[in-house]
């Protein structure tokens, strides 16, 4: 399997259950790992046979600025949207960390990783 990684996009962004949250805000990071033949696009070296990393980094932000309770939500938005545009895709992890998320310990990250397999 061929792999395309972005890798800790970092975004701004208002998740979080506590009110405070959507409105201070908080930093946020976001990582896929994305499998996909993408032999054609190697051997032609034409980016209209790839999936754009550019492209999928303006809808993972896309999804970010829309607020939501749960990261958990957050990544299967992401995942969601990304799956829409790229039907090509046959595997995808989805990880959003939630930086140092108000809690009361020394936490550098909360995250969730989220699947996707094709059938």
């Amino acid at each position: 399997m061929n792999y395309l990684i972005v890798d800790n996009l970092q975004i701004y962004a208002y998740h979080g259950a506590i009110p405070t949250e959507n409105v201070v805000g908080g930093e946020y990071s976001v990582s896929l790992k994305i499998g996909y033949d993408f032999s054609k696009a190697a051997q032609t070296d034409r980016l209209e046979e790839a999936i754009n990393y550019a492209e999928l980094c303006e809808l993972i932000k896309e999804e970010m600025r829309k607020p939501s309770q749960l990261i958990e939500h957050v990544a299967w938005r992401i995942q969601q949207s990304i799956l829409s545009k790229f039907p090509q895709i046959e595997t995808m992890e989805t990880t959003v960390r939630k930086m140092h998320p108000p809690v009361p310990a020394q936490l550098e990250a909360s995250a969730v990783v989220l699947n996707y397999v094709r059938e």
